[in-house]
Parts: structure tokens; C-alpha cells; sequence
């Protein structure tokens, strides 16, 4: 079967749109439509539905969709499995990361990455860490470098690397910071700035809350650390952000640090890999690098 049709398939699939994919792909609509008109040949069947500018997959383009993706998949790590035998670290790699790590914790790796092994090309994908999982499950990316699931799907490698230890912090105006002693009820009554609904760290927040029979009252939310810490600071709300985050406002005066009487709270963070998936060798060599980096031991890696 064609893998160019195929990807020019998935293409179309993932963002409901024939312009789109083309934009994706780097290639005019009609190419794409071609490719998706020779698949539609091959396989017998209609793939999509195109209703006004409505694109939805036909029952035979759901049955195919799956199956697309584990045949570019395996052509995929078939060409690096024979690119690995040569030893040269060199060719694209995929790596996805998050915000808040790709702008604290990878910039010194990166840049001594890059130095040792300037033939790779480097796609670096900033993502929310559930999608970055998300990503490496379905096959499109190599590597993700996130906030790692308590509970990771089977069919991935999870290595810890470091732990966040979270504070609650809020603006020195704030009617928390003098409340002395300070308890997680008193905290839940106040208005919480918090991740998105469906993201890691959230989910520990509200964990941590739960096991108190405590649900916070939440006054905004959003997956960048940096806007909830700037909203923090001009008082619109408390909230929890890795220590190493905001000492820096704590020394200036702009937040302070709230002691709620409970542990405190910590996040696993690391990297991912399939483990159906054949690494290349950039892949491997990056890998490597994190491990010489890492501050949990590698016997704690899964």
C-alpha cells in the first residue's frame, strides 16, 4: 500500500480538512486529493464524507484509520532499525516536551545535544504533557520529556528523572498569607488558580484535596505555569507551582509562600518512549544524555 496516500490519509483524518493536511504536508489540495483518491481505489471503498466543507471519516475510513497508523508506524521503525546498523547518529528526530520543562530544565541538555551530534535534525514540539503522551502512543513522536502519569499506559517506557516539589504560594494581599496556622479547608475556600482540568498535575492537586474531603473552588485555570504564577502575583488566587518556579518572587516580596498543614506535594517528571518502537540512534544518544542528568537512580525507572 502506498505510505505517502496514507499519510496524505491521516493527514486529512486528524484535522478534518483537505487544506489543511495539504498545509501539513507541504503540498497542494489537489495532490492531496489525488493521494486520497488513489487510496479510495486501492482499498474499494469511500474514506471520507465531504458534505459542504465538512470532512468526516465514512465507516470504512474509521476501520481504516487504526490500521493506517500501525503500518506507517512499522514502516517507520523499519527504516530505522536498518538506519541503527550503520552506528551514525544522524537523521530526524521528534522530541516533545512541555512548557514549563522545555524552558527550565532542557535548554543546558539541548544545547549540549546539539554540540555532540550536530547531523540530527531536531523537531522540538512544545505540548501539554497529556499530549506529548498522547503522541508517543500513537507512534508520531519519538521522545517526550514531561510531566510523567501516575498510572502510564503499559505500552510505554516511563523514566523518572526529577521531582518537583510544589509550593502553594499566593500575592502577600492575599487574605491567605495571614492566616497563621494555615489548613488545606481553609485553602479550599478560597478561589484556586489552577492546570487545566485533564492535566497530571491538576489531578495531584485534587488528589492531595480529596484524601482531606476537600474539593477547591477553582476561579481559573490554564496549562501554562507562567500565566498562573503572573495571576498569582496581581492576587487573583492561590496557587501550587515547583519551588524552583517562584523563588525568585519570594524573594522580591511578590509572593509569598503558604505552609497549608500537610506534606508537601511532588511531581514525577521524565521522559517517555514506546516500547514496541525501535529507537533510533539520535533517540538513544538523547536518552543517554537525560540519564547522565537525572537525579532519581535508574533502578527507579519504570
Amino acid at each position: 500500500m502506498d505510505t505517502q496516500s496514507l499519510q496524505a490519509f491521516l493527514a486529512v483524518a486528524d484535522s478534518g480538512s483537505f487544506s489543511r493536511a495539504a498545509e501539513q504536508l507541504h503540498l497542494t489540495q489537489p495532490a492531496v486529493s489525488k493521494r486520497i483518491a488513489t487510496l479510495e481505489t486501492l482499498t474499494r471503498a469511500r474514506l471520507f464524507d465531504r458534505i459542504g466543507r465538512r470532512v468526516s471519516l465514512t465507516e470504512a475510513g474509521r476501520l481504516l484509520l487504526p490500521r493506517a497508523r500501525q503500518i506507517l508506524v512499522m514502516v517507520d521503525d523499519s527504516r530505522r532499525a536498518l538506519g541503527n546498523l550503520t552506528g551514525d547518529v544522524s537523521g530526524a528526530l521528534i522530541l516533545a516536551t512541555s512548557h514549563h520543562i522545555g524552558l527550565h530544565r532542557l535548554p543546558p541538555i539541548l544545547e549540549d545535544y546539539v554540540r555532540r551530534f550536530p547531523k540530527v535534525r531536531l523537531d522540538l514540539r512544545f505540548l501539554d504533557s497529556e499530549q506529548a503522551y498522547q503522541g508517543v502512543l500513537d507512534g508520531d513522536i519519538e521522545v517526550a520529556l514531561v510531566t510523567l502519569s501516575a498510572a502510564p499506559d503499559s505500552q510505554l517506557h516511563a523514566r523518572q528523572l526529577w521531582t518537583d516539589e510544589l509550593s502553594f504560594v499566593a500575592s502577600p494581599e492575599h487574605p491567605l498569607s495571614r492566616e497563621h496556622p494555615l489548613d488545606l479547608a481553609s485553602l479550599a475556600r478560597h478561589d484556586a488558580l489552577l492546570p487545566g482540568p485533564l492535566t497530571f498535575t491538576r489531578q495531584l492537586i485534587l488528589e492531595r484535596l480529596a484524601a482531606h474531603g476537600l474539593v477547591p473552588a477553582v476561579g481559573q485555570s490554564t496549562n501554562y505555569l507562567e500565566t498562573l504564577k503572573m495571576m498569582a502575583t496581581a492576587g487573583l488566587g492561590w496557587t501550587l507551582l515547583p519551588d524552583s518556579m517562584v523563588r525568585r518572587e519570594i524573594v522580591d516580596g511578590r509572593l509569598v509562600r503558604l505552609m497549608p498543614d500537610a506534606q508537601p506535594i511532588h511531581r514525577p517528571l521524565g521522559y517517555l518512549t514506546h516500547r514496541d518502537r525501535t529507537l533510533s540512534n539520535a533517540a538513544r544518544s538523547l536518552l543517554e544524555l537525560f540519564d547522565t542528568h537525572a537525579e532519581t537512580p535508574a533502578a527507579a525507572a519504570d
